[in-house]
């Protein structure tokens, strides 16, 4: 896989000034964790999920979960394992086929409900495996998370390599008075299995949901201040500079129109500016579609550090990749800090005049930064975000 691979080569000249680099399941882990961009869930009771992969329905996409727990009833259980298996075998065999190559297929994950269903999925699945990524652990916690890492371990061999995503959203995390020692109990035992770790995930539906609350479409789940509270303590904990781990956005849960209460959050200047009277009206579509909300929610998941994000509709892949995509600035400012870290100078001056960066406190954002350019490419001085957003045929 590729971000932005299905743009032309004109264009990809015109935007990037480094181009995305290319990615399997079997890429180094810790670049692998930067690759997901916008993983899309999805129910496995579709039944066109393998046809979908397979014909690249999505061309945009590159992270999936095909969802076993919330997305389907009690009563669709057994029905949605065997299709999941169905699925599975289907991409397989397109696989064998040359159909489709390990290259072009997306990164796969189950979410399972339990370790129990994780190793019963894993006894039918066999060589199926090599179609997954890993899996995904809903409501992980202290209580159950070593039995789910210890069968993840057990999963991986020099032929099969699989990753789990745990996710935090059960009342432990977002109960104050629990938070903390739950966190701390949590992470030594993902310390223990860091090496099948590729990001940790956060459910803030869930958490919502223990107060009867939800964020709306012109607002963000940093506007709700008891998951505002929970969310600072998970990057805290999770996200320090010496063991830390890539943490994922909470997902965005609207995709239709609905009344809008305050202000479009898209200035008009950086679509009007570049693209004219079509950047006008492509943020009159974007605004429409409440897709600003989307955007600000991811700018103010990328300044808190989180990277990537998950969501439940294709229309949000391209503008969460899009906004992840590396600045010339912020590439510039990177690569000083990194290529003088072993020198004697302490403070630099950026580049673009405006700042000046710290080599020893921004060693660890530029690192960061160096790795999410892999993963989706530097703009070119004269590009942005709206670049990506609109294109050619637009035009």
């Amino acid at each position: 896989m590729k971000h932005f691979s299905f743009e032309t080569p004109e264009r990809l000249e015109k935007i990037f000034y480094k181009q995305p680099e290319s990615f399997t399941k079997y890429s180094e882990r810790e670049v692998l964790s930067y690759m997901l961009g916008a993983t899309l869930y999805m129910p496995a009771t579709k039944d066109s999920i393998a046809k979908d992969v397979i014909t690249k329905k999505f061309k945009d996409l590159v992270s999936m979960v095909i969802d076993l727990e919330d997305a389907v009833g009690d009563n669709q259980l057994e029905e949605a394992e065997e299709l999941l298996v169905k699925h599975l075998e289907t991409i397989y065999t397109a696989l064998e086929n040359e159909e489709i190559l390990i290259e072009d297929l997306p990164l796969i994950f189950v979410r399972v409900r339990t370790p129990e269903q994780l190793k019963r999925m894993n006894a039918q699945f066999g060589v199926l495996n090599k179609v997954l990524t890993g899996y995904v652990f809903p409501k992980f916690s202290y209580k159950n998370g070593r039995e789910f890492m210890e069968t993840i371990a057990g999963m991986n061999s020099e032929e099969t390599v699989l990753y789990a995503m745990p996710i935090l959203e059960s009342s432990e995390f977002i109960y104050k008075e629990e938070r903390m020692e739950s966190l701390l109990k949590t992470k030594e035992i993902l310390d223990a299995y860091k090496e099948y770790v590729l990001n940790v995930r956060v459910g803030c539906t869930d958490f919502c949901g223990l107060y009867g609350i939800r964020r709306n479409v012109d607002t963000t789940i940093y506007d709700v201040s008891v998951i505002r509270d929970c969310l600072a303590d998970i990057l805290n904990v999770f996200n320090r500079r010496e063991e830390s781990y890539i943490i994922s956005g909470p997902v965005w849960e609207y995709f239709s129109k609905d009344e809008r209460i305050l202000k479009p959050q898209l200035r008009v200047s950086p679509f009007e500016e570049r693209h004219g009277n079509t950047g006008v009206r492509k943020r009159k579509e974007l605004i429409g579609e409440f897709l600003d909300g989307l955007i600000n929610e991811v700018i103010l998941d990328k300044l808190n550090g989180i990277i990537g994000k998950t969501i439940i509709h294709p229309t949000h892949i391209k503008p969460v990749h899009a906004l992840y995509t590396v600045t010339h600035e912020e590439y510039m400012d990177a690569l000083s800090i990194v290529n003088n870290a072993e020198g004697s100078v302490g403070v630099l001056k950026s580049q673009y005049q405006n700042k000046m960066n710290e080599v020893k406190p921004h060693y660890y954002w530029a690192n960061r930064i160096l790795l999410r350019a892999k993963a989706f490419g530097v703009f070119n001085e004269d590009q942005d975000y709206t670049s990506l957003i609109i294109e050619d045929d637009e035009e």
